[in-house]
């Protein structure tokens, strides 16, 4: 399509402020963006749409209209919901540089500028067809009418007679047909997801065909904004967060009528993903303001104030204040050597853990935290959020190569009873190892740490510790994913003297606080109890006679010892914890 085609569309409220000699330029796509230089994802001919939050002042706009007219774009369409007007400075740059520049209504939404391109050009290619792309667009809009991915996989089997399904790189379920068939298994789900991200690592030209129990699958990726596999600096910044498009049916068979038709598909779709990930802004920047005060040691009342900003936005229509959990997640790859002051790098503290074969570490030519974050958010999806997205429940910062998870969890079962609740780390593994192992193929790896429940903002600091390491003991295991809970730390990590006192707190006060508040309730004396019968290596005879005790009253305060906690002291481990515990406290 021609640039002045936007012109003689009303509906798209665009104003030209610029370049009306250029009209005549063909639109090839589109893409939005706010970044400072948005060349690795510019492909050439797209039609680029700023809502100017790069802009920091005059001297910005000459480079920002640089960097556009050498990556090709046909023109530039700016908002006025940030600043008003567009910026003269903005408008003397694309004169100077001959760009075409727009000026978008703030009535219009982005979504519907793309959209429009979007079905125009997939149109234009696909003949006959463009009244079923026309049909897709249902899909992003707003209100009952509308109902995002979902409607244009039924529209996909009711216009084309094609089944398919929206994956997550983890192999989640996003969305699917709502009409009559059978659903697709989790095991396949994982599969596909896992074809799809080796396929990925390799830079092959999606769709990718893959047959699975008699049946085949053409998979094609989603990507955000209009990327494309070599305006990329590195597929690996890519290939683990992108969404997939997994149809029933051979694509190699298609002409290539089809074959467009279902790109255009993929970028309709590829705007509901920017929608999503514009929705997780908020909560990226209150998990990354939580972290930044509990790292800086800021008053534990500080941060529970930010907890009680935050819990409405993570725990929409509950509004109860929740427990909380830690989860650390770091993506590494061969290229990213060691330096001073990581970890178990050269100048990093004794005795931690290597991060795994080859010393893999965060840096050389791929930032993992965002990579991590990324898919720290796809993995912890909560399946039983009733908000408007399954993933309003999670915030996710990162920092130093790494991401972190602020899990907020609206019932956990009583703090001192030993029971387990919330995310485990072993079932987490289990759910994403198979696809993320493909992703990372044979040069990265992904290792998760996740800390027990907080009830408190007092506890957070310790839990984050806590988690750190758990990721290091889970970086000490062969394989490309792994993880590790709270409950490995207990008798491992706390024996080495780099420990925090914040982990130690955090241990000290899970396996005591119980017993402490039992004795100040009841007056039961059971941290006496516990000190005589570790001291009497476990003899309940001994134990009786330095207590005075009946050996009848002896056992039923072990028994009540062992049910506030969860432990057994019976077992080795557990004796050598509450050893601890109590050398520590």
């Amino acid at each position: 399509m021609r640039l002045r085609a936007l012109l003689d569309t009303d509906a798209l409220g665009l104003k030209l402020l610029g370049g009306e000699e250029e009209l005549d330029r063909t639109v090839r796509g589109v893409m939005t963006t706010d970044l400072r230089d948005p060349s690795r994802y510019l492909s050439g001919g797209e039609l680029v749409l700023t809502g100017l939050a790069w802009r920091r002042g005059p001297a910005d706009s000459e480079p920002f209209v640089r960097i556009l007219v050498q990556a090709g774009v046909a023109a530039l369409a700016a908002g006025e919901a940030e600043l008003g007007d567009v910026p003269d400075d903005l408008v003397l740059a694309c004169a100077r540089h001959r760009l075409p520049l727009f000026a978008v209504n703030e009535s219009v939404a982005f979504a519907t500028i793309t959209e429009h391109v979007v079905r125009q050009v997939s149109g234009e290619r696909a003949g006959d067809l463009a009244a079923v792309v026309d049909r897709h667009r249902r899909m992003m809009t707003s209100g009952p009418a509308g109902g995002g991915p979902d409607v244009v996989l039924d529209l996909l089997g009711s216009d084309l007679d094609l089944r398919a399904w929206l994956l997550s790189p983890a192999g989640r379920l996003i969305a699917g047909p709502k009409v009559a068939g059978p659903a697709l298994p989790a095991g396949v789900c994982a599969k596909l997801a896992a074809e799809h991200l080796a396929a990925g690592r390799t830079g092959r030209r999606g769709p990718h065909r893959v047959a699975l129990g008699g049946t085949t699958y053409s998979l094609f990726p989603i990507r955000s904004s209009g990327r494309s596999p070599q305006a990329a600096r590195d597929v690996r910044e890519t290939v683990l967060s992108e969404w997939l498009l997994a149809v029933e049916a051979d694509a190699g068979d298609w002409p290539e009528e089809r074959l467009d038709l279902l790109h255009g598909v993929t970028q309709l779709i590829a705007v509901e993903r920017d929608r999503r990930d514009a929705a997780r802004t908020v909560r990226r920047r209150l998990a990354q303001e939580v972290l930044e005060l509990v790292q800086t040691g800021a008053p534990p009342a500080e941060i529970a104030a930010r907890l009680r900003v935050a819990a409405p936005v993570l725990l929409p229509g509950l509004g109860a204040a929740p427990h909380w959990q830690v989860v650390v997640a770091r993506v590494e790859w061969d290229d990213a050597p060691a330096g001073p002051g990581v970890p178990g790098a050269p100048g990093g503290p004794a005795g931690v853990p290597a991060e795994g074969p080859g010393g893999r570490r965060t840096g050389g030519t791929v930032d993992g935290g965002p990579v991590a974050q990324s898919l720290l958010e796809e993995i912890l999806v909560d399946p039983l959020s009733t908000g408007p997205e399954p993933s309003d429940r999670i915030a996710v910062a990162h920092t130093g190569g790494e991401a972190i998870a602020l899990v907020p969890l609206p019932a956990v079962s009583s703090e001192h009873d030993g029971s387990e609740s919330g995310i485990l780390a072993e079932a987490l593994l289990e759910a994403v190892r198979d696809p993320l192992s493909a992703g990372l193929d044979d040069d990265g790896r992904l290792t998760l740490g996740v800390s027990a429940a907080v009830h408190s903002a007092e506890g957070l600091r310790g839990a984050l510790e806590e988690a750190r390491h758990a990721r290091r003991v889970a970086a000490a295991r062969p394989g490309r994913v792994c993880a590790a809970g709270h409950q490995e730390l207990a008798s491992h990590v706390l024996l080495l003297p780099f420990v925090p006192d914040d982990v130690r707190r955090a241990f000290t006060a899970r396996l005591l606080d119980p017993l402490k508040d039992y004795d100040r309730r009841h007056r039961a004396e059971l941290i006496p109890t516990l000190e005589a019968f570790l001291d009497c290596d476990g003899s309940w005879t001994r134990c009786a006679t330095r207590l005075h005790l009946h050996v009848n009253t002896l056992r039923y305060r072990v028994g009540r010892i062992e049910q506030l906690t969860g432990r057994d002291l019976s077992r080795l481990e557990d004796k050598l914890d509450f050893f601890l515990a109590l050398r520590m406290s």
